[in-house]
């Protein structure tokens, strides 16, 4: 038995990993401090695994009162979508940043191993396609999306120099587009908004012409990527690619989305386009040769069955709501 912390181990993709660490047999110490995580998402997790300890913490400000010693850290705590890391964005630049260093320094003192969840976004509108590690990106310094983009990209800067410097034994994921239960229904990422407009039957907004293009790799995929290279020596650094390698453009996610559902016609259109958003990727898919060469592991679930499995849980959220 491992002891493992998880930061941001309330949120969408924390909360699936502690569930699978926790199933592996692990003790899982997780903290969150709820900004974005949801205490429904681990409520489960507390009332099934005696292993599983939950704090509120946030790592901006203070990791003082954890005494475990830890053999693995994954850091996961940032909010994920522009809606929730743009509404405070120094917040989230210093979760980026502060936060890390608190992290690696419990790391370095624990001799702890830590896996950075860090993003596709570092790339930024990359300008080769598709994306490999060895890409410095192409990123605005100073628009609205740079609190998360530039925050991940120092978080990257942290970790090497931590590795350099320390010789604490790093592990950096860059996550691409991640799906499935335990999204927020408000979270402005486009496969929740576009299953749950569909639902409630509203038109799907649609930004820009649609064309643009992402790579949806469904959550237990992306969970057990991290999960493998967190197993891998420790002379292997990353960063590497988790993410799914299929690239759809965003009218045809409407277009399968739609298709699942099959929600009843109305007079309005099944779709209404808006404005793209500054700095948003045109496109974006990953190059995944060394995921599959190191870790020996890519994507399992296709796309469609990976939406049914989001489809039904958002059936029950919205069902809930509801009630209330």
């Amino acid at each position: 038995m491992k002891t493992i912390l998880v930061t941001g181990g309330a949120g969408f993709l924390g909360s699936h990993l502690c569930k699978k660490l926790l199933d592996m047999g692990h003790k899982v110490i997780c903290i969150d401090n709820f900004s974005t995580g949801d205490r429904n998402n681990i409520k489960p997790l507390i009332d099934n695994y005696a292993n599983f300890i939950p704090y509120w913490a946030d790592i901006s400000i203070s990791l003082e009162i954890y005494h475990n010693k830890f053999n693995e850290i994954y850091n996961l705590a940032c909010p994920a979508s522009p809606v929730h890391y743009q509404s405070d964005p120094i917040q989230t630049t210093k979760t980026n940043v502060c936060g890390i260093l608190k992290i690696l320094e419990l790391a370095r003192v624990d001799k702890a191993k830590i896996l950075q969840a860090s993003t596709s976004e570092v790339y930024g509108n990359p300008t080769i396609h598709p994306q490999v590690e060895s890409y410095n990106g192409n990123v605005n310094p100073i628009g609205i999306r740079s609190c998360y983009d530039e925050g991940k990209r120092c978080a990257e800067t942290l970790m090497f120099n931590y590795w350099r410097q320390h010789k604490t034994r790093i592990k950096v994921a860059r996550i691409f587009n991640t799906y499935g239960p335990h999204m927020q229904i408000n979270d402005g990422r486009v496969v929740s908004n576009m299953i749950v407009q569909a639902l409630q039957n509203k038109p799907i907004t649609i930004y820009g012409d649609g064309s643009q293009t992402r790579s949806f790799c469904y959550v237990d995929d992306t969970i057990n990527g991290l999960i493998s290279l967190m197993n891998t020596a420790d002379n292997f650094t990353g960063p590497v690619n988790i993410g799914n390698p299929v690239e759809y453009s965003i009218l045809d996610l409407v277009e399968i989305i739609l298709g699942l559902i099959q929600p009843p016609s109305h007079s309005w259109p099944l779709w209404i386009y808006k404005d793209l958003p500054a700095d948003d990727p045109l496109i974006r898919q990953p190059d995944i040769t060394l995921a599959k060469e190191v870790l020996n592991w890519e994507p399992k679930i296709d796309l469609k069955t990976g939406l049914l499995k989001t489809i039904k849980y958002f059936k029950e959220v919205l069902k809930d709501e509801q009630k209330k």
